[in-house]
């Protein structure tokens, strides 16, 4: 079972190992952006979705308080005309306009502050990916940078091959002009003798 486990482990290092070697920094980068910019869009769909629900409730406080004003002025109107029944009813109906006032200030505020906050998100969200994308330019320098200098390491190693296949010629060049030299004394040998008799 060990042999297995072991088999298994050297299978995820070999494969961890491949993906390495395939992740190309300059395209994970973009990706990565990518990402980011889709999730950019979405909060701020968001952030408006927030911000109009703050203005919605804002315009509820404004209308409310319109409306309580002119339960007031009615009231007094009614007043001065003699009816106070009607101004007892106006009267009823601005109070329960200010009553209804307080929640919905409690429900603006909280909206404000929902709204502040995504704002805040979007904000510090789009300013990341502003310095993200100044960061994906350096990078991709760098990975060209890279690349060049593994073509020079490259030409570098083949300049070392070129110089030991010009070491392995010089030596059978040496060793042919040996055996050309002793080739010609043989020759010389079988024509001439050395001793004249």
């Amino acid at each position: 079972m060990a042999i297995l486990e072991r088999f298994g482990d050297i299978i995820r290092a070999n494969i961890n190992d491949l993906l390495d070697q395939m992740e190309d920094p300059a395209k994970m980068i973009d990706h990565y952006l990518i990402d980011l910019l889709e999730d950019l869009a979405e909060v701020k769909r968001s952030t408006a979705e927030v911000m109009g629900e703050e203005t919605r409730t804002k315009r509820l406080v404004d209308n409310n308080k319109t409306e309580v004003e002119k339960y007031a002025d009615l009231a007094k109107k009614a007043l001065v005309a003699g009816n106070e029944g009607d101004a007892r009813v106006f009267l009823a109906k601005k109070q329960e306009l200010e009553n209804r006032d307080s929640e919905l200030m409690d429900v603006y505020a909280a909206a404000h502050e929902n709204a502040m906050k995504m704002r805040q998100m979007h904000d510090k969200l789009a300013a990341d990916i502003q310095t993200l994308q100044a960061r994906r330019t350096m990078i991709k320098s760098k990975v060209s940078i890279a690349k060049t200098q593994e073509i020079i390491n490259q030409a570098s190693s083949s300049t070392n091959q070129t110089e030991d296949a010009m070491d392995a010629f010089t030596r059978m060049e040496e060793k042919a002009d040996r055996m050309l030299d002793e080739a010609n004394a043989m020759a010389e040998l079988n024509i001439e003798p050395i001793d004249p008799a």
